[in-house]
C-alpha cells in the first residue's frame, strides 16, 4: 500500500480508503471480485489503523486485537471459534506469525473497528403519546420520564447469566453476531419500572467515539499523504465526529404485560418470553425492520404496601448481598414507584385489571457485525437523542 519514503495514511485516509472497498457491505450477493480479489488491502489496511498507525501508537483502544478465521479454516469443527484474540504489538508478524494464512482480513479489519469503538446504551421510560408526537414531528425532542445511560462494549462473545443468581454461567461465541452485554444489569436498571399502561420501554444504542470516529484536527489532516487518488471531506469527518444510533426501539406496556402474563409472544417477530426457574423472565424483543435483537430481564414489582418489611436496612438488600449506597438508593425508588402504582391502580382499575408494575433490566443487544459495520462507514441519518 506504501511505496519507500510514503508517510503512513491517518485514519481519516484509511476510512475512506475502507469506504471505497465496502460499497457492496451487508448486501446478499457479495462479488467476491470485489471483497476477495485484494487481500493484501485489508491485510496492510488492518496493520496500518490498528497496530502501525499514529493513533493505535498512542494506545488509546483497547489492547486486544481480534482475528477472524476464514471460513475454510473453521471447517465443520465447532471447538473452533470463528476467532482468536491477541493483545496489541506493534508488529503484526509478532502477533500471528503462521495464523496469517487462516485470517480474513476483510473481516478482520471491520470487527476491530467495532470492538474499538466506544458505545453507550440509554435506558429510558417514555409515555407512549410522547412517542407519537416524536414520530410526526421528527424534530420535536423526547422527554423521558425516566432514563439510565450506560457505556457498554461491543464483544464477538455472549455471556449467557443465570437470573436466580445474577452470575454469568457460560461465555460462548456470538460472532458473526456482536453482543452488548450489560453485567450488572440487575442493579443498573434497578429503578427502570413501567407503572402506567401509557409507559412505554425504549432501548437505543448509540456509537460516539473510538475507532470509527478519527478525527481531523487540521484541514490538511486528512490529504497529508501522497495517495493522489485519496481525498476526504472534512466537514463530513467533522459532522459524523458525534455520535450514530446503531440500534433504536420500544415496546408498550401493555405488550410487556400481556407477554408477561402469557409466557409466550403473541406479537410474532417483536416479542417472545422465555420462562426461567429464577424469579425472572427473559423478554426478547426485535429491532427495526427485524435487525437486531435486545434482551430483557422482566420481573412484576411486588406490592410493598401490603407487605410488613419492617425499616429499610442500609446494609443488605432485599435480594440480599450487598450492592452499595447507589443501588439501595434505586431500589427505594422502584420500590415508591412500585406504591405509587398500586395506589392508582386501587382507584383506576377493576381488581381483574389491576396493573402491575414491571421492572425491565436490559441484559445485552445483539446486533450482525455488517449491519453495524455498515451504519459506522455510511448513516448519515440524525441520531436519536434522549
Amino acid at each position: 500500500m506504501l511505496r519507500d519514503g510514503e508517510e503512513t495514511p491517518s485514519r481519516c485516509e484509511l476510512l475512506d480508503m475502507v469506504k471505497k472497498h465496502s460499497t457492496l457491505l451487508g448486501k446478499t450477493v457479495v462479488d467476491a471480485s470485489d471483497v476477495e480479489m485484494d487481500p493484501r488491502f485489508w491485510h496492510d489496511v488492518f496493520d496500518l489503523y490498528f497496530l502501525r498507525g499514529k493513533d493505535s501508537r498512542r494506545r488509546q483502544d483497547d489492547d486486544l486485537v481480534f482475528f477472524v478465521r476464514k471460513l475454510s479454516s473453521q471447517g465443520f469443527n465447532d471447538d473452533v471459534p470463528p476467532y482468536f484474540v491477541r493483545r496489541w504489538a506493534p508488529k503484526l508478524d509478532n502477533l500471528i506469525g503462521e495464523k496469517a494464512l487462516e485470517v480474513d482480513w476483510r473481516r478482520s479489519f471491520h470487527l476491530n473497528l467495532i470492538a474499538h469503538t466506544t458505545f453507550t446504551v440509554t435506558v429510558a421510560i417514555c409515555s407512549h403519546q410522547d412517542l407519537r408526537n416524536h414520530q410526526a414531528e421528527q424534530d420535536k425532542p423526547l422527554s423521558p420520564i425516566y432514563k439510565v445511560v450506560k457505556t457498554v462494549y461491543a464483544s464477538p462473545s455472549r455471556v449467557n447469566f443465570h437470573l436466580d443468581s445474577q452470575k454469568e454461567v457460560e461465555t460462548t461465541p456470538a460472532y458473526p453476531d456482536i453482543c452488548f452485554a450489560v453485567d450488572d444489569f440487575d442493579s443498573t436498571f434497578d429503578a427502570v419500572v413501567l407503572t402506567e399502561t401509557d409507559h412505554c420501554y425504549c432501548v437505543i444504542l448509540n456509537a460516539h467515539d473510538g475507532a470509527a470516529f478519527p478525527t481531523a484536527k487540521e484541514p490538511d489532516d486528512c490529504s497529508s499523504s501522497d495517495t493522489s487518488s485519496l481525498k476526504v471531506d472534512i466537514s463530513s469527518v467533522k459532522a459524523k465526529s458525534s455520535k450514530i444510533t446503531l440500534f433504536s426501539g420500544f415496546v408498550s406496556y401493555q405488550m410487556v404485560r400481556d407477554a408477561y402474563d402469557a409466557g409466550k409472544s403473541r406479537f410474532g417477530n417483536l416479542l417472545s418470553l422465555a420462562h426461567s426457574p429464577g424469579k425472572q423472565d427473559r423478554l426478547y424483543m426485535k429491532g427495526p425492520g427485524g435487525h437486531g435483537e435486545v434482551e430483557v430481564a422482566v420481573s412484576g414489582v411486588v406490592d410493598q404496601s401490603q407487605q410488613d418489611t419492617g425499616p429499610f436496612s442500609p446494609v443488605t438488600s432485599k435480594r440480599g448481598f450487598g450492592i452499595g449506597f447507589m443501588v439501595r438508593k434505586a431500589a427505594s425508588v422502584a420500590s415508591v414507584a412500585a406504591k405509587n402504582a398500586y395506589a392508582a391502580a386501587a382507584s383506576s382499575h377493576s381488581f381483574d385489571e389491576e396493573l402491575i408494575p414491571l421492572k425491565c433490566c436490559l441484559m445485552s443487544i445483539s446486533l450482525p457485525w455488517e449491519h453495524i459495520a455498515y451504519d459506522l462507514l455510511f448513516k448519515g441519518t440524525p441520531p436519536v437523542n434522549l
